[in-house]
């Protein structure tokens, strides 16, 4: 099993993508709201206001994705993602990782 974590700046495409996970066989996720540190930085603590020309393409908000997906599924699912939200070495895309995970419980059995 993995764990995939998609810090997703456009926002506009979650839906996009989580239908795109159940079209592909991934059935559960958990969604939360998140802040990038540039923009917090830049926003919030004055004395790195100056700071946000770094930030260029940095978006106020985004949703952090994490799902636990089986390994098999990993190819398809970053292929969807980057299908979805392009090229993510342009700025203001997001970021997507996986870790492994050696124990999983508590997901809702397979049917």
């Amino acid at each position: 099993m993995k764990l995939l974590i998609l810090i997703l700046n456009k926002v506009e495409k979650l839906e996009e993508i989580l239908e795109g996970f159940i079209d592909i066989g991934i059935s559960g996720a958990t969604i939360i709201d998140s802040i990038g540190m540039g923009h917090v930085l830049s926003e919030e603590v004055p004395i790195f206001a100056g700071l946000r020309f770094m930030f260029v393409g940095a978006r106020p908000h985004n949703k952090t994705i994490f799902s636990v997906i089986k390994e098999e599924k990993e190819s398809e699912a970053l292929a969807l993602i980057k299908k979805i939200i392009g090229d993510l070495n342009q700025p203001g895309t997001g970021i997507v990782f996986t870790i492994k995970l050696d124990r999983v419980e508590g997901l809702k059995p397979e049917i």
